[in-house]
């Protein structure tokens, strides 16, 4: 199975000059930088995309006449399939003939890759997203039975909902914490839902992703004959190997002889009888040996050696991104409007708060091999953007809707509250009220009695957010010990959240 996915890669170079006086529907090419999406695009597809798809319809052409044929699946992402759209449309073309085989199926995910999935309880968005998608993959002649969720993000009640939508099975991550002391070669069952469970073998298939040009590992080179000897010899119903399309030729570049590998792997497998090729929809047929257990707040994913959601929520600039583009929801879907809509969207590809992503070791090595950019460069670049939509959702309502939206706005990071103590940030930012909220508690006594007795929070409140109202209550605040204080200021700024909230 293949993952293929673009981005729309937001314009580093954004400021609000470009859009000013700008309509909804010109937001589009100033929010993203669009040539150099398409150049990534056209390499990407001279590199990968033309060629393996080529390799893979001739080795399906090689076996329609045997009896155990060459299968495989692919998951397209919304974004992917626009940017073919605009600049590749032979590559769609490609992906159709792929489908006429009969030996392709193609599988459902996020229409944006998007983190949706972890929005709300109740999904709303998600939900849209995967319709969204799944209604796109007609084109292929395709109506997808097995979801994917973005990069295999997983748990309990996500399989509840995919369940709820009526597809059979879901892709996740073979993890270790997951399993225990059970193999990914089987198929299982989602806990308190009737939905297939189908994992990715990552030792399998990163041998191929990240380790086949690696002369220091010990298996190389790896040759087809080689890996195809090593499926034969792995126990279980089944062998899901999953990775990124761009492993054929674009990360692991022509030159390694990747190519020659995809090209000669079906035959290799091909020779071991107790080995055959199946599509997703076919495992379903394997009566499950086990149950998946999740709970959500141990949220399993592919990414990374933790293999969770830290690869786009581990620290604070990530978090104050994510919670900016999810709050921006019950507004957003208040204008009507479907270019901002659409535009929100595009914001949420995880790819964006993927970049921010600030440890070290391997992790941090892979996060900044697909950003080229440092996660401070990526935080201000997307804050821009979202704090801009912000504004431009704002333009587009009307009464107490439009001052909530003003209000509970998000600002960039140089019109954010920095919390000082004895002259020194102490690295605590807060870029809405919402946010001043959440960060308050973290904050020093100390902090929070010099920055109450500068009048700080007040004109922050006032000049920046514009919340006349609320700057005023800051201002008749009073306590008898530090502790009081905040706890007051929190309960102030909490309460009038909540009003903003209720409109």
């Amino acid at each position: 199975m293949f993952e293929v996915h673009q981005p729309f890669r937001i314009d580093k170079n954004f400021t609000e000059d470009l859009v000013r006086g700008r309509s909804s529907e010109e937001l589009f090419d100033s929010y993203f930088n669009n040539l150099w999406n398409r150049e990534i695009l056209q390499r990407a597809a001279d590199k990968c995309y033309r060629p393996a798809n080529r390799i893979i319809l001739e080795s399906i052409d090689r076996f329609k006449n045997e009896g155990r044929r060459f299968k495989v699946a692919f998951s397209l992402s919304g974004t992917f399939l626009e940017q073919c759209e605009l600049w590749a449309p032979d590559i769609l073309d490609s992906f159709k003939q792929l489908a006429d085989t009969g030996c392709v199926e193609f599988l459902c995910q996020t229409y944006f890759h998007s983190l949706s999935s972890l929005f709300s309880a109740e999904r709303p968005e998600f939900v849209d997203q995967v319709l969204m998608h799944q209604e796109h993959m007609e084109f292929l002649g395709q109506k997808p039975q097995v979801f994917e969720n973005t990069e295999f993000i997983y748990n309990n009640s996500i399989a509840r909902t995919i369940a709820s939508l009526g597809f059979r099975g879901i892709f996740t991550e073979g993890a270790e914490r997951v399993l225990g002391w059970r193999s990914p070669n089987f198929v299982y069952k989602a806990k308190d839902c009737d939905l297939h469970v189908l994992l990715r073998n990552y030792s399998l298939s990163d041998d191929i992703s990240f380790r086949f040009s690696n002369r220091l590992w010990s298996g190389w080179p790896l040759t087809a004959e080689k890996y195809a000897t090593w499926l034969s010899r792995t126990p279980g119903q089944c062998i899901n190997i999953f990775m990124d399309y761009e492993t054929f030729g674009e990360h692991q570049w022509p030159e390694t002889g990747i190519h020659e590998f995809l090209r000669w792997l079906p035959r290799e497998v091909l020779k071991h009888e107790h080995l055959r090729f199946s599509t997703p929809s076919e495992l379903l047929n394997h009566e499950p040996v086990g149950e998946i257990d999740v709970h959500d707040f141990d949220t399993v994913s592919w990414a990374d050696v933790n293999r969770s959601t830290s690869a786009w929520l581990s620290n604070d600039m990530q978090r104050t991104s994510y919670n900016a583009v999810k709050g921006l929801e019950p507004f957003v879907k208040k204008t009507k409007s479907e270019a901002l809509l659409r535009i929100w969207r595009f914001l949420q590809t995880s790819d964006h708060v993927y970049y921010m992503y600030a440890a070290g070791e391997a992790s941090g090595l892979v996060h900044g091999y697909f950003s080229q950019q440092n996660p401070a460069e990526a935080f201000w670049s997307l804050m821009k953007l979202v704090s801009n939509l912000y504004e431009k959702v704002t333009e587009s309502l009307d009464g107490i809707d439009r001052v909530s939206a003003r209000l509970l706005r998000i600002v960039p990071p140089d019109r954010a509250f920095h919390f000082h103590e004895d002259g020194s940030y102490i690295n605590l930012s807060a870029h809405s009220l919402e946010e001043l909220r959440d960060v308050l508690p973290s904050a020093s006594d100390k902090s929070i009695l010099f920055h109450l007795a500068c009048k700080h929070f007040e004109r922050w409140v006032r000049f920046t957010i514009g919340d006349g109202d609320l700057a005023d209550r800051i201002l008749t605040i009073e306590g008898k010990t530090a502790t009081d204080l905040k706890s007051r200021l929190h309960d102030t700024i909490k309460r009038r959240i909540s009003e903003l909230r209720r409109g």
